[in-house]
């Protein structure tokens, strides 16, 4: 197929737009080559009517107020409110308004918010438990200090990407989430969730959850995500090798390597803490032992305090690089598992247009064939009625003669009668022609003409009863693949539109996440160096050489004795 050239920004807004649509069960296509729909302002994801809710979502100003929101999620609790069991729940400050969610809430939103954009990036949220960390913690898995930091970290990062992004900030379900005052499970049981799609491929990319969509959705093919394509768009080709590329980067070396790093910076700041805490208790038995000369444990505990230093500074840069370097390229992992799904999407799309297509051209070589053989009984049908009017038209003449030679065998034989007429005798009775019925035979001839009137013998209707379906059928399709070929233009362009402006944000997260590696270890240097320049301050005021005598006790020195000259002693001096 050919690549979908100067397609629209979804996300640029341009008043000038005119929206349009133009579907029509009517349209003739040309399957023989891709199919170019009338030019729509799909992209611009036209507001769904929902219907009106009870009161305005007070998140929906907030949001629409400053393009530089920030949300935050401020606490996380423990508690049992509607639950048998305790469970966490996080406090989000969206402005001046606050909400409780607990985490399956926060998936449960993500989830829904794929089926209403099946065309669009939606941020991941933090992973789940693994069965190690339950086997490991058992019931305090949950409870985890670290592992709720951490969610609650990544979770305010999906709420911000979510309220920065141009049509996800929008959604409605979203302001309802933010909203204190409305529960998930009446969110979950109106619209527009409730109007969801069982089949997703079978609605519109554009609104899933039109409630005035074409019937013929119902008529599209539900394709496998690894059926090939015949005529695949090179540019989604390029984006899925890349995909896999950065997926396996970021995933394998990256994120293994950086998590090796983690654990030798947490194994750092341990041998500090314990290397200090040897040496303050050294420079204690040394003030014991020398109470005269004090520099010696003064200087050690010096020593042993910026060891402790330093293992101050790297805890902290350990946390900051779990923070700003390894949160995030674990995300960018997932973000790449994301990018492959919504290439699948828009691979089934590109090939339901092709079997729709396949489904067009066959249906319509069979109306052919059906309209050719009904062609056919015509003509002969109409040579066959020439026929009968050429007999009947000389039938009358043979039918006279053929009546006067009955007449004259008739008074042949009255003149000459040869026997007389003999009395009737009654037939002879005979064997009975009623058979008797065996058992069972009635049900069965009930069944077989109940069989025979569904089956419709006479060829001439069965073939004019296939020409009707099969014509309905071909509208049918017809109206599918103008949708189909929608559907894929408007997939391939907000799909694109949308992978470039991930695009830009990666680049921007990147850049974010390298000066912040960069400033953290700065920080790290700076605290560290400050605290071994005061030991060193502390280590100057011992002297040079605290193992010899000093001076003024020293004996006078002894002058040195001269050298014996070598040749004195060969020549016997």
């Amino acid at each position: 197929m050919d690549t979908f050239e100067e397609q629209e920004n979804p996300f640029d807004t341009d008043d000038n737009k005119n929206p349009s649509s133009q579907a029509s069960s009517s349209t003739k296509l040309n399957i023989s080559e891709p199919s170019s729909p009338p030019q729509t302002d799909h992209y611009s994801l036209p507001a769904p009517s929902y219907g009106a809710f009870p009161q305005q979502q007070k998140a929906d100003h907030w949001l629409q107020s400053s393009d530089d929101v920030e949300i935050l999620i401020v606490d996380a609790q423990k508690t049992s409110v509607g639950s048998n069991s305790p469970y966490i729940t996080y406090v989000i400050r969206a402005g001046n308004h606050e909400a409780r969610h607990r985490y399956s809430e926060f998936e449960s939103l993500r989830t829904h918010l794929v089926k209403l954009y099946p065309t669009l990036i939606i941020p991941p949220i933090p992973s789940k438990n693994t069965i190690g960390d339950y086997a490991v913690k058992q019931s305090k898995a949950k409870e985890d200090a670290v592992l709720i930091a951490r969610r609650k970290r990544m979770l305010q990062t999906f709420l911000n990407r979510i309220a920065r992004h141009p049509i996800l900030s929008n959604e409605r379900v979203f302001h309802r989430f933010l909203d204190g005052e409305v529960s998930w499970t009446e969110v979950l049981n109106s619209p527009p969730i409730t109007l969801l799609p069982k089949n997703i491929l079978k609605a519109p990319s554009h609104n899933p959850t039109d409630q005035e969509a074409s019937p013929a959705y119902q008529a599209l093919p539900n394709p496998s995500p690894t059926h090939p394509l015949r005529n695949p768009d090179q540019r989604f080709l390029d984006s899925e090798v890349f995909t896999s590329r950065f997926a396996a980067h970021i995933s394998g070396p990256m994120e293994k390597v950086s998590r090796r790093t983690m654990k030798r910076w947490s194994d750092l700041a341990q041998d500090y803490q314990e290397l200090g805490a040897a040496l303050n208790g050294f420079s204690l038995n040394e003030q014991v032992l020398n109470e005269q000369q004090g520099h010696l444990s003064a200087a050690l505990e010096k020593t042993g305090q910026a060891n402790d230093a330093t293992c101050a500074s790297t805890i902290k840069l350990a946390q900051d690089l779990e923070q700003n370097w390894v949160e995030p390229i674990h995300e960018y992992g997932q973000f790449a598992s994301i990018i492959k799904k919504l290439l699948v999407y828009r691979h089934q799309k590109h090939v339901q247009y092709e079997m729709t297509q396949d489904a067009l051209v066959a249906k319509r070589e069979q109306l052919e064939e059906l309209e050719k053989s009904e062609r056919e009984a015509r003509r002969l049908e109409e040579a066959l009625g020439r026929g009968r009017v050429h007999r009947s038209s000389s039938l009358p003449g043979r039918a006279a003669s053929e009546e006067g030679r009955n007449e004259d065998e008739q008074g042949e034989e009255q003149d000459h009668p040869t026997q007389q007429s003999l009395p009737s005798l009654p037939p002879h009775p005979g064997p009975s022609t009623v058979r008797r019925r065996a058992p069972g035979m009635g049900f069965l001839s009930a069944l077989s003409y109940t069989l025979s009137g569904m089956i419709d013998s006479d060829p001439e209707t069965a073939r004019r009863n296939a020409i009707s379906r099969n014509k309905e059928t071909t509208s049918q399709l017809e109206d599918a693949i103008h949708l189909a070929a929608q559907d894929l233009k408007y997939s391939s362009s907000t799909i694109q539109a949308d992978l470039d402006r991930f695009q830009r944000q990666k680049v921007a997260d990147i850049r974010e996440m390298c000066i912040n590696m960069a400033r953290s270890h700065r920080e790290w240097a700076k605290k560290s160096l400050e605290a071994w320049e005061e030991a060193k301050r502390e280590i100057d005021k011992i002297e040079e050489h605290p193992n010899r005598l000093p001076e003024s006790v020293l004996p006078d020195p002894v002058p040195p004795k001269p050298r014996r000259d070598s040749t004195a002693t060969i020549n016997g001096r």
